[in-house]
């Protein structure tokens, strides 16, 4: 399976179980098993470069089993063959969005004229609050 320019996924990575879906479908719901299961073991895989797989054990979430295994759940559609694309689909996009590398932060520092605005607004806030304030009165 290709996910870009640089990266194939062997078929043999993926293993597919076709369950019944839930939902809408008549009596099809109870007689066809057209929801797709798609496990693929991430653990296992070394064709993703490590730092890729980082971002993509955030991105799974819940999705990751314990043994290190994704699993996608598609059922949206009514026949098998469109679920299990679907599924494939969003495994490859999550693949591809994990190889995408965050930008890093860079510092900056308060500019002179924001801690002016900063300072003056507290002085503002403090002024309004004395006047708030209640004196006990001294007979």
């Amino acid at each position: 399976m290709r996910i870009n320019q640089t990266l194939d996924i062997d078929e043999k990575e993926i293993e597919e179980r076709f369950v019944r879906a839930s939902g809408p479908g008549g009596q099809n719901v109870n007689k066809v098993s057209t929801a797709v299961e798609l496990r693929f073991d991430l653990a296992a895989n070394e064709t993703i470069p490590p730092p890729a797989k980082a971002r993509l054990v955030k991105l799974a979430g819940r999705r990751l089993t314990d043994e290190g295994v994704l699993v996608i759940q598609a059922d949206r559609f009514r026949t098998q063959d469109m679920n299990r694309s679907d599924a494939r689909k969003r495994l490859a996009e999550m693949i591809a969005q994990s190889l995408i590398a965050p930008k890093p932060r860079i510092k900056t520092k308060p500019t002179r004229a924001s801690k002016e605005r900063r300072l003056k607004a507290k002085t503002e806030r403090s002024g309004v609050k004395k006047l708030r304030r209640v004196r006990p009165d001294h007979d």
